[in-house]
């Protein structure tokens, strides 16, 4: 962190540094490693040993532990009493013959003036009750685990990332699977071009419409798409095509259930969490974990590891991470200046935790990938530990896609200002690296819409036909290139789309509540219409894969940008990444003849432009041509044609 504004910060800084080594030595203790030490998954929750079923529970102040089942009528009986066996833990063993692969259990936890039936903590399967809609734990242990095929894929230079919910990937109105996620959705991110997939809403959610952010049992699959060797079968079939799988992994807060969750788990509500209302998350009605108690340090570390090593995903993108690091969760506050990170507001706790789970999946996985969402813009966040940063891998470039949709809301395309736009999308720490994208699913939420549906509105519905002619989507098209374009040709290190986003989706994403009757209708992805040869979501979808293969092919994020002109007043961008030059007019109306400006020497030639006819493109630009320098005795100059919103990139040759 070489920033001369931090200085002043400097006493801070190390402080939380020697906490988090601090820690680092505890939670290790006498072995090798971190991750060696981390491991409550194969302590607690249900394990087949021998010739006996062992099933373990972290509840201090619990009275009396049982397991109901059908074995016993779901009543608590003792022969299925779990025994205390320290200050802290309780123990049940019974014969292999008590249990089976499928049968659904709870625990009966009694403590002091009450007790209620819970889920255990480190449950790997909960199934719901298609008709009480009530949870219980399964027994998952199959005669036949599922067998791994393909290695993991080496760590891709950039991660270009397609984010991707399962339940919502069919075009059917419910919810879709794993197995048809793999069979039909996985092909088109491979034929895209995209080398790493983000999945959401893995970890079990009581609440569908959640998006999967309330989680419930950090160590289970969601079951309402299918089973663990479902999904591994998913990884794995990813793993095949050359395609790595990271986690959206939830641990900045807990669902607040109690019959399906940790909360009051024993009786108390200090458990995992911070007591009274530090415990509460104030926006999200949520539990927040208590990141000082080191076995809430544990259970999350161990969560990271098995998610790594029993499923080989290849890294996280870890969730909600500025709620995390400020006692305010950071809401409704501008990050203005640098005291904001340094002025007693932050988690201390929780920033050593967040450094731990990074030294922990690094040493998993050497080649795992970590991934921040947080918009407070904390220095050090994806810096190397021992550079006294987090150790994530990357940020997310949160504002950019805001950034995106203020432009469109509130500025007029004759006064897009392209200085602004180039400062915008490469405003971040020379050290640290970052992923930029247009739009997630966050920008499509109930209540916005997609940036093609922004640029579209209800012209979306009878303006597509091949046949047809609409100037307003000719704009939207144009623009939705060039937005993506310009998004991946400027990012800092990686580039993430969310599944349907690509080639225009319309409308906005609804999961279904009682505020919309329960309809399934906006939470689903109409992929006939990129299928539909007669309509033009085809072109945009043919610009991504385009787009994506060229910036894997070219290696091009490993290059920094460099901006050669702004012209502010014909809205002209130009910018060259390692051999390649980026030309953006973002002019609403007027072309430029002979438009010219100093480049390197040599040879240029089209590589990919956003107004070829392949992508619905009205072909003003001669793709063929051949452009050279002139060196004027001065300077090497290019003179090109620059039609009117359009976004080409052509390949310098010496």
């Amino acid at each position: 962190m070489n920033d001369p504004l931090l200085v002043p910060y400097l006493p801070i800084i190390e402080g939380r540094y020697q906490q988090y080594l601090s820690v680092a030595r505890l939670m290790q203790g006498n072995a090798p490693r971190l991750s060696d030490n981390c491991n409550s998954h194969l302590y607690y929750g249900l394990h087949r040993i021998a010739n006996e079923w062992v099933l373990r529970e972290w509840a201090p102040k619990a009275t009396a532990i049982y397991l109901l089942s059908d074995e016993n009528d779901w009543q608590k009986s003792p022969l299925y009493s779990f025994k205390k066996i320290n200050d802290q833990d309780w123990e049940l063993r019974l014969p292999s013959s008590a249990l089976s692969h499928q049968m659904l259990y709870k625990l009966w936890i009694e403590w002091d003036g009450g007790g209620a039936e819970r889920l255990p903590s480190h449950t790997t399967r909960a199934v719901q009750d298609e008709y009480t809609k009530v949870f219980s734990a399964q027994v998952w242990q199959p005669d036949f685990p599922y067998q791994w095929q393909h290695a993991r894929p080496t760590a891709p230079f950039q991660p270009l990332i397609y984010e991707a919910h399962i339940g919502m990937s069919t075009e059917h109105q419910r919810v879709s699977t794993f197995v048809e996620f793999r069979l039909y959705v996985l092909p088109r991110i491979a034929a895209l071009g995209y080398n790493t997939i983000q999945l959401m809403a893995i970890q079990e959610h009581p609440y569908y419409g959640s998006f999967g952010y309330q989680v419930a049992n950090f160590f289970a699959v969601s079951s309402r798409f299918g089973t663990p060797e479902e999904l591994k079968e998913l990884i794995d079939t990813a793993h095949g095509l050359g395609i790595r799988v990271i986690l959206d992994i939830v641990h900045s807060h807990s669902v607040s259930n109690e019959a399906e969750g940790l909360s009051h788990f024993d009786g108390t509500d200090y458990l995992y969490f911070h007591s009274g209302e530090r415990g509460k998350h104030p926006a999200w009605d949520s539990r927040c974990f208590d990141y000082g108690k080191p076995q809430v340090i544990n259970f999350l570390l161990s969560n990271c590891k098995y998610w790594l090593e029993e499923y080989r995903f290849d890294g996280f993108r870890f969730d909600g991470v500025t709620s995390m690091l400020y006692y305010d969760h950071g809401l409704g506050k501008a990050f203005t200046n640098y005291s904001f990170y340094y002025d007693g507001n932050e988690d201390t706790d929780a920033l050593t935790y967040l450094a731990l789970a990074n030294q922990l999946t690094h040493e998993v996985l050497p080649g795992a990938i970590t991934i921040a969402e947080e918009m407070s813009g904390l220095p050090g966040l994806a810096s190397p530990i021992e550079a006294k940063g987090l150790g994530f891998d990357y940020k997310m470039s949160m504002g950019i896609p805001d950034y995106w949709i203020k432009l469109l809301k509130e500025v007029p395309d004759e006064q897009w200002h392209v200085g602004d736009i180039y400062y915008e999308l490469t405003n971040k720490r020379a050290e640290e690296r970052t992923i930029s994208y247009a739009e997630s699913h966050d920008q499509a939420l109930v209540g916005d819409k997609t940036i093609f549906f922004r640029l579209t509105d209800k012209e979306v519905y009878t303006g597509m036909s091949i046949f047809d002619q609409s100037l307003i989507v000719d704009r939207a098209m144009a623009l939705h290139k060039m937005i993506r374009l310009i998004t991946i040709g400027t990012a800092g290190g990686g580039y993430l789309n969310f599944m349907g986003n690509e080639w225009g989706h319309p409308e906005w994403i609804d999961f279904p509540r009682q505020g919309n009757g329960w309809s399934y209708a906006h939470a689903r992805r109409l992929w006939s219409l990129v299928d539909n040869p007669d309509l033009k979501f085809k072109y945009l979808n043919a610009f991504d894969a385009a787009m994506i293969h060229f910036v894997k092919r070219t290696q091009l994020l490993s290059y920094e940008p460099k901006v050669l002109v702004r012209d502010i007043e014909r809205q002209l961008l130009v910018f060259e990444r390692s051999r390649y030059l980026f030309v953006f007019s973002f002019n609403p109306t007027t072309s430029f003849t002979d438009y010219p400006f100093e480049v390197r020497p040599g040879k240029y030639t089209t590589v990919l432009n956003t107004d070829s006819p392949a992508f619905g493109g009205a072909n003003r630009i001669d793709e063929t041509t051949e452009h050279f320098t002139q060196y004027t005795g001065k300077e090497n100059l290019l003179s090109l044609y620059i039609p009117a919103r359009v976004g080409f990139v052509l390949q310098c040759e010496k």
